[in-house]
């Protein structure tokens, strides 16, 4: 069923209506129908639980209540593809001297003597026929959370979106003939002023 779920794109509320109602009214809404369209239409379909980090990192703290910004551990968003997680080199840049004592914090120092990675749990991941470039959409001035949610309150790192194409197109129409910002975060130039709707953007 998981295979299922990441193969098969999901669909928004509006686009079941509009297959939906026409099925229906042309009597042609068998049970089968139906049970496709609430299957890809199932809320949070690609959502999963909040996977177990080995070392709990709680984003309220250092993005709530420290507001450090994304970009200065995620370094890669406003240069490419990937928005990277920050290494056990970095990590020490701050805790070597904050929060010493903590039970994750001496975890990290562990791996930092080891000279060893730490094993995140991904949490966040698109098929692989999907290609999603974090720096153009830094570039579009498109907030973090519209994605990943309400970061900074969160103390354990979950998925809130389904980030399946019904959402990803719902967006890029809402987008579609928006004014282009003057000024872009990573200092890049904003070559369009509109999100693009050509299916060969993001399947290559």
């Amino acid at each position: 069923m998981g295979v299922l779920r990441g193969l098969l794109p999901r669909l928004t509320r509006r686009q079941m209506a509009l297959i939906g109602i026409p099925l229906t009214l042309g009597g042609l809404a068998t049970a089968g129908a139906v049970a496709v369209l609430i299957f890809l239409g199932a809320s949070g379909g690609t959502i999963r639980p909040a996977p177990v980090q080995p070392i709990a990192y709680d984003h309220a703290v250092h993005a709530g209540d420290n507001a450090i910004p994304c970009e200065f551990c995620h370094r890669g968003v406003s240069t490419g593809a990937v928005a990277t997680i920050p290494s056990v080199e970095q990590c020490m840049y701050c805790h070597a001297v904050v929060g010493q004592d903590l039970p994750g914090v001496l975890r990290l120092a562990a791996k930092w003597e080891a000279q060893e990675p730490i094993e995140w749990t991904r949490v966040h991941r698109l098929p692989d026929h999907v290609r999603f470039v974090h720096v153009t959409h830094i570039d579009a001035n498109i907030p973090c959370e519209t994605c990943h949610g309400d970061v900074e309150t969160f103390a354990v790192m979950k998925q809130v979106n389904a980030l399946n194409m019904g959402e990803c197109m719902g967006c890029h129409r809402d987008t579609t003939n928006q004014p282009a910002s003057s000024a872009s975060p990573s200092g890049n130039a904003v070559l369009k002023s509109s999100a693009s709707l050509d299916c060969a953007v993001c399947h290559r």
